[in-house]
């Protein structure tokens, strides 16, 4: 299978998880179009100055891979640097966020898989 860019879905999300601005969320793949446990893979964008709210994962974790920008990474209350390149992990149990304190985009490519 090969998905077009065309093809795939955007949602804008206004102070998601009570962050600050919109988060732009391009769905690779909806469900359905894979049988692995996953309930996300997507490619996420952060505006200069936007971000995804403190939040906890049950039953789950969360990858984000950093294609492009920096940022800062909350990570069960540590302030973590990212940038391009880099991966973060967010287990079952644990709270993160995420903030783009950087003049350009933070790009991501983020997957959450279920337990």
């Amino acid at each position: 299978m090969v998905k077009r860019s065309k093809d795939m879905t955007l949602e804008i999300r206004e102070h998601m998880r009570d962050g600050d601005g919109s988060v732009e969320i391009l769905n690779l793949l909806d469900k359905g179009e894979y049988k692995g446990r996953a309930r996300l893979i997507a490619k996420i964008t952060l505006h200069k100055g936007c971000s995804i709210g403190k939040h906890i994962h049950e039953n789950e974790e969360e990858i984000f891979y950093f294609i492009k920008g920096s940022g800062i990474f909350y990570d069960n209350g540590e302030e973590k640097p990212v940038a391009a390149g880099d991966v973060a992990i967010t287990g079952n149990g644990q709270a993160h966020s995420i903030k783009n304190l950087s003049d350009e985009d933070l790009e991501m490519v983020a997957v959450i898989m279920l337990h």
